[in-house]
């Protein structure tokens, strides 16, 4: 396939644009990028993407999937309060409403730019079945990545934990379960399509043990790890209270540094746990709409990025984030670190480099994704600009991210069409929505 006569954004290390540019896709990868239409005698269907920008595809570092179900509950509390009046929703979930509710989920993920979604799943119920195999047949059945994170929690309000006993695991079952999640659907080839994260869920409702367990488990089996830190205040002060220490030097303490670990929220940071995060390459999956919901504050995506740390953007779960699209998100990333530093603080390419590019280096994926180079997996977002909306907006790239989302004229992952002309290629938006709506009334 040959895309020509659009603007492209490769961000590669240079940060090399074209006007009016052409990208090649033969096999699953890119083996071209230029400047002007595409040589004549490249073979293949072309496609004429004038008035459109071509960027990579989206890379979203955090979500929960699951919550589809339950987008609009506790609208107006606090992250805890939240989760309180969630947990006992979510302990009914089984099997076929996360399917439906992660068909929906990817499905917006897609129809807004994102080819690549890393979903951290927490959530087991005793009578809720196979949970894993709801979210990989879900990424299956829409087209995108899945990077699913195996959660876990061991921790219940018997021992201190926000969620209801019923609802956590004990330890060997955690540990037994993520591993075979490994074992069952971790694919570490570089055009894979799943990949399994190892995932804790937070340290208000995990124990000591099962973060140190979960670390050294990932770490034997390759994997990365990923879990919550950081997000609110109400965290901060009972981790002090708890372990006489802020959490993220809890999660140095026990080993959750490190380049193989991405950390959802990361908002309430000290300077040195800033500085420990760019000195040890670990990540951040930076959620401004879902913290904004919450009123949990706006993380240091500035200085992470100035200390050298990974920085993704993340949706987080539609619960807390309704709308669930990840195209916002590079609008409302330059808006929370404007308001924190000012209109210097992170630019337009700033931003579309963490929806990509930063996002791809969280995962462990960025010498396969999160670039437009020859080499890399064809997965990329062609968006229209050509409406109202963008209309007199000299610049492709401050169009994407400082107007509304634009419609997406062309998905595709691994070379393979996921969005054509605003719509999904591989299952019915309507068939989606009504499997949703259902899922929804069930839980109600």
């Amino acid at each position: 396939m040959i895309i020509e006569n659009a603007a492209v954004a490769t961000v590669d290390a240079e940060g090399t644009e074209y006007r009016t540019g052409h990208v090649v896709v033969d096999g699953g990868v890119i083996t071209a990028v230029g400047e002007g239409p595409a040589p004549a005698h490249h073979p293949g269907p072309r496609v004429d993407a004038t008035g459109c920008l071509v960027t990579p595809g989206l890379v979203n570092t955090h979500h929960h999937l699951y919550q589809w179900a339950t987008r609009g509950y506790a609208a107006d509390s606090t992250l805890f309060e939240w989760l309180v009046e969630l947990y006992p929703v979510w302990g009914r979930l089984d099997a076929d409403i996360t399917h439906a509710a992660a068909s929906a989920g990817l499905a917006r993920l897609a129809l807004t730019g994102c080819t690549t979604v890393a979903d951290h799943h927490y959530v087991f119920p005793r009578t809720g079945g196979d949970q894993m195999d709801a979210l990989v047949s879900a990424v299956r059945r829409i087209g995108v990545r899945g990077h699913l994170v195996r959660g876990s929690m061991d921790r219940g309000e018997s021992q201190g934990g926000l969620p209801p006993d019923h609802l956590v695991e004990d330890l060997d079952g955690a540990l037994s379960g993520t591993e075979a999640a490994i074992d069952a659907y971790h694919d570490a080839s570089p055009a894979a399509d799943v990949r399994i994260a190892v995932g804790p869920c937070s340290p208000f409702s995990v124990t000591e043990r099962l973060m140190t367990e979960a670390a050294d488990l990932a770490r034997r089996k390759g994997v990365r790890l990923h879990t919550h830190l950081a997000e609110t205040l109400d965290e901060e002060q009972q981790c002090l209270a708890e372990f006489g220490c802020t959490p993220a030097e809890y999660a140095d303490k026990l080993g959750w540094l490190g380049d193989d670990v991405w950390l959802a929220h990361t908002v309430h940071l000290a300077a040195d746990a800033v500085g420990r995060m760019g000195a040890t390459g670990t990540g951040s999956a930076h959620c401004p709409t879902s913290n904004g919901r919450l009123g949990t504050g706006i993380a240091p995506a500035r200085a992470l990025l100035d200390a050298g740390a990974p920085v993704g953007l993340g949706v987080d779960g539609a619960a807390s984030s309704e709308s669930g699209g990840l195209g916002e998100e590079l609008h409302q990333a330059l808006l929370q670190a404007r308001q924190r530093g000012g209109p210097q603080a992170l630019t337009t390419r700033q931003a579309l480099w963490m929806g990509t590019m930063g996002g791809a280096r969280c995962l462990g994926r960025d010498g396969e994704l999160g670039s437009l180079e020859p080499g890399k997996l064809a997965d990329l977002a062609v968006w229209d600009l050509r409406g109202l909306n963008h209309a007199g907006i000299d610049d492709p790239v401050a169009a994407l991210v400082l107007s509304a989302v634009p419609d997406v004229k062309l998905l595709l992952v691994g070379g393979e069409p996921v969005v054509t002309d605003g719509h999904l290629d591989r299952t019915d938006e309507t068939t989606v929505a009504a499997e949703l709506a259902a899922a929804s009334r069930r839980m109600r």
